[in-house]
């Protein structure tokens, strides 16, 4: 499960990870519905490494750009398919993709985010 350590809110009850660099490359691509929150760990912390692209994407997505604290540095909601590159506004460790119309008024910026299989 992933939620918002802030305010106690459930963002989503199925999390993934993507550890591996093949994980992270394939993420969501070719996937149409899906029902779980996908977490990137990124080797370090940085903007242009987190940086995201929607080639080859079915369905817009959601997305939640986190630091090494695990406290929101984006959010994105209903990131097109076919977009070629969005980079977080702040540097991010972690990325969350979750289904379209997810986030909703769960997460705010600077939030603290956990998860189930903490790291």
């Amino acid at each position: 499960m992933i939620y918002n350590r802030e305010n106690g809110k459930k963002i989503i009850e199925n999390e993934r990870h993507a550890k591996t660099f093949f994980s992270r490359f394939k993420g969501l691509m070719l996937i149409k519905n899906f029902d779980y929150g996908l977490i990137f760990h990124l080797p370090n912390e940085s903007k242009s490494r987190a940086a995201i692209h929607m080639l080859f994407m079915r369905t817009a997505i959601d997305v939640i750009f986190l630091n090494e604290e695990k406290r929101v540095v984006d959010i994105v909601k209903g990131l097109k398919p076919w977009t070629l590159n969005y980079a977080p506004k702040e540097a991010a460790k972690y990325i969350i993709e979750l289904p379209p119309a997810t986030i909703q008024d769960k997460v705010k910026l600077n939030d603290l985010i956990g998860w189930s299989q903490e790291t």
